[in-house]
């Protein structure tokens, strides 16, 4: 079933779209077939919110998850506070930045792993590094942060991991 952009992309009286209530309900499911059908994951509400912006401030792993395989966040979207995602997990005492999830994912990996490889997440590749990242710990796959560089071909991502 096609969908328009309108459709998919459409407001209530808060500005809210259907992705951003599936992604306050945590409706996996819901959320993961609007972004299949072209939500934007960047659009705000009235108060600022975005659904990629909710994801990360609520640590919603799935679908941020999600988000990150099969949309385009777009880093440059702040909250009503300026911030981006990274500050209300930060707030939250999310910041932990070796934790791994269900599939031993670390923030690492999947800035590496889940990522086109670009300068924004060389960037953040950088800064975990800087931080102290344990570059060591292996996914439920066996794989490093270094592993997937190599596996993609992302040569910057390579130098600051060795």
């Amino acid at each position: 079933m096609a969908h328009s952009n309108a459709t998919v992309n459409e407001i209530n009286n808060k500005k809210e779209t259907p992705l951003l209530i599936a992604t306050h309900e945590n409706d996996i499911e819901i959320a993961k077939l609007l972004i299949d059908a072209g939500a934007n994951i960047n659009q705000q509400d009235a108060i600022q919110d975005s659904a990629y912006l909710y994801v990360g401030a609520q640590v919603k792993t799935e679908i941020l998850r999600y988000m990150m395989e099969h949309a385009k966040p777009n880093q440059q979207v702040r909250n009503r506070f300026c911030g981006n995602a990274l500050i209300p997990a930060a707030e939250k005492g999310q910041l932990d930045i070796d934790h791994q999830n269900d599939y031993g994912y670390t923030a690492l990996i999947e800035a590496v792993a889940l990522t086109d490889g670009s300068k924004v997440y060389q960037e953040i590749v950088q800064e975990l590094v800087d931080a102290g990242v344990n570059q060591n710990l292996r996914d439920r796959y066996g794989k490093t942060a270094l592993d997937y560089a190599k596996e993609q071909g992302y040569r910057k991502m390579i130098e600051i991991l060795n």
